[in-house]
């Protein structure tokens, strides 16, 4: 399974980001994992940029997720909502067909962030009729270096969780198909 993780993060050293590319590089062989962590790269939704050639940083993005298998979504919580670079990625997505159907989980870096989370199921649930919340992956890493989460995600128990994760998701895109 081709799975692409977008970070909801536009900053460099994210909690969320590097959860992700923690589970990225802990992957089984059965699962690739992409990490899309270039939220702040891409320019402010218009419609009227959606006419004719897509910008170049919006038509990568669109591409892996095309190319995807599904999405694993993890983000941070900014004043208690959607962080505004995520909000404006998924805008990029409303009206194209390449998020219609398509698997999409979320994955969480912190103990907090319940009010943006049921936004973001919202908004997901809008944008895919296959968004599912039931396969949900959550770990407590805030204030946790990079290599201290890579270490944490290693640890048995967690390693477990992640690997099960990775597991219902295959088996829910696979069903997704039929």
């Amino acid at each position: 399974m081709e799975f692409l993780a977008i970070s909801g993060s536009g900053r460099l050293v994210s909690t969320n980001t590097s959860m992700l590319r923690a589970m990225a590089a802990a992957a089984t062989p059965e699962h690739t994992i992409t990490v899309f962590d270039r939220i702040a790269g891409l320019p402010v939704f218009s419609p009227d940029s959606e006419i004719g050639t897509l910008p170049e940083p919006v038509q990568i993005f669109v591409n892996l997720i095309r190319d995807s298998d599904g999405l694993i979504i993890a983000s941070p919580e900014y004043v208690r909502a959607i962080p505004g670079g995520l909000k404006n990625a998924i805008d990029w997505l409303v009206s194209r067909d390449e998020i219609i159907g398509k698997p999409i989980v979320l994955a969480h870096a912190s103990h907090r962030g319940d009010d943006m989370l049921s936004q973001l199921r919202l908004v997901l649930s809008t944008v895919s009729e296959r968004f599912t919340e039931s396969i949900f992956l959550r770990y407590d890493l805030m204030k946790r270096s990079p290599q201290e989460i890579s270490d944490f995600l290693g640890l048995t128990e967690n390693r477990s969780a992640f690997t099960q994760y990775l597991r219902n998701f295959s088996e829910y895109c696979h069903n997704s198909r039929r």
